[in-house]
């Protein structure tokens, strides 16, 4: 069930957020020496006097710059705060599941943009997009308690069942928020990229998963990024390669729009036969209009009976160079490291051990520290966000990262494990006859969650032919 979200009523401070003057406060480790505060007079939308408008660009650890606005009217005491993303619509989408187990989940910090969406995921209870939120856990349930309790006097008067609903609904709210519903599930999605949820080293397992995605076009034109004319060759780039005998080796060229911009571009395709394997197909995408690049694998044939798990022990730096396939359905796990990485953050690659660790340490110190050096490498710039959060948290993820490091260049031992339900992973074999000793390849029964995640309980694999 999804509740009504309740129109903010003057001076109501919902508890998470913050305000201009105490956004550094609010926010741990703010940068307080960013372009400081400016203010604007402007019309208040509740009494329509003159009021006070408050802008502060604030870094935000393990994210980038937004813009915090603060409203106060002096007159009739309506304030609101909402923060917008200060930089650029991203290439992709993201969405943040999160696992709240313990009072301490509560305090991880939230990022709203104004167009994410927020889920209680155990109540099917959501909070639209709309006004940009810089808050935690919290503070933004909080919220939605409010504005549900709001009208709930009104409702009782004027609509029993749906008093009665959203009472019910009200009363696990609660019971969450006191610590009395562990665990629960909360999401976040925002299709222009510019939300989070704050990570951190200690989420093990499905705890905390970030999923990067293409735009729709319908999620285009509601960022202003496309418009609904300009949806046009996207069914014919779908019958592109109808009837085509596809070659291995061949580079193919796919008209499509991208999801980035929604402008015209090319996939090329290209088929590989991996020895000992199977066959995988090779995507690539390059927008010359906004940038937008991904590249991917996806793997075919039938499905298995059972997932699979492949082990490689990492000894030497001819180890770092094995060709490894990742499937997108595969979880990329290292114990030593501390490293997990779930279906759906990387999709597929089709690499080598050190390539596929590069590209993991990549992604991730850029999600942590967003930033880079004046030649675009990790790790040669200043560290602006990192020196801004938490001196725990900094020393936790420097850890993390040096630790990262000295594997991709071999100076430590460790382990790879690729963790596939759909036994679509691979990893290259250097025995010249028999089974590599340092590679372990274990077959397990899929879990229910696995079956759900991959929809094998919705496929029709009998009398199909006569639908």
């Amino acid at each position: 069930m999804r509740g009504a979200m309740a129109e903010q009523k003057p001076h109501e401070s919902p508890k998470g957020e913050p305000e201009v003057d105490s956004a550094a406060q609010t926010v741990d480790g703010a940068d307080e020496d960013d372009n400081g505060v400016t203010e604007i007079e402007s019309l208040c939308m509740n009494c329509h006097d003159d009021g006070i408008t408050k802008l502060k660009i604030l870094r935000i650890p393990f994210f980038r710059e937004v813009l915090l606005e603060s409203f106060f009217c002096e007159g009739c005491g309506f304030k609101n705060s909402t923060i917008k993303s200060a930089g650029e619509i991203q290439e992709q989408g993201c969405k943040f599941t999160f696992r709240v187990e313990s009072e301490a989940d509560f305090q991880r910090q939230v990022v709203k943009n104004d167009s994410a969406i927020f889920k209680i995921e155990d109540l099917d209870l959501e909070m639209p997009s709309g006004h940009g939120q810089l808050t935690n856990i919290e503070g933004i349930m909080s919220k939605i308690l409010v504005e549900l309790e709001a009208d709930q006097p009104q409702r009782k008067k004027n609509n029993i069942p749906l008093y009665e609903a959203l009472d019910a609904v009200i009363s696990k709210l609660k019971k969450m928020m006191h610590g009395c519903a562990f665990p629960f599930s909360i999401s976040l999605d925002d299709p222009s990229g510019n939300s989070l949820v704050e990570p951190s080293t200690s989420d093990k397992g499905t705890k905390y998963i970030r999923t990067d995605y293409p735009r729709t076009h319908a999620q285009n034109v509601h960022l202003g990024l496309a418009t609904d004319e300009e949806d046009n060759g996207a069914a014919e780039a779908s019958d592109a390669l109808d009837g085509v005998d596809i070659v291995d080796g061949e580079i193919y060229e796919i008209p499509s729009l991208c999801p980035g911009c929604s402008k015209d571009c090319t996939i090329n395709i290209k088929k590989v036969n991996i020895p000992h394997f199977k066959e995988v197909i090779i995507m690539s995408t390059v927008c010359e209009h906004c940038g937008y690049t991904t590249r991917e694998v996806k793997t075919g044939g039938e499905i298995p009976e059972k997932g699979q798990e492949i082990t490689l022990r990492v000894e030497n730096t001819a180890d770092l160079s094995r060709d490894i396939l990742k499937s997108e359905t595969a979880a990329l796990k290292s114990p030593e490291l501390g490293l997990e990485v779930q279906p759906g953050t990387l999709g597929g690659r089709f690499t080598t051990v050190e390539g596929l660790l590069t590209q993991v340490r990549d992604q991730l110190h850029g999600q942590i520290f967003d930033v880079e050096s004046h030649n675009g490498e990790i790790g040669g710039g200043s560290l602006a966000a990192g020196d801004s959060m938490p001196a725990e948290s900094k020393q936790s993820w420097d850890a993390f990262f040096a630790k990262l490091d000295q594997a991709i260049k071999a100076d430590i031992n460790f382990s790879v494990v690729l963790e596939d339900p759909l036994a679509n992973s691979y990893v290259e074999s250097l025995a010249e006859e028999g089974d590599d000793p340092q590679i372990s390849k274990v077959d397990y029964e899929r879990s229910q969650e696995d079956i759900d995640d991959l929809g094998l309980n919705h496929m029709k694999t009998e009398g199909y032919e006569e639908d």
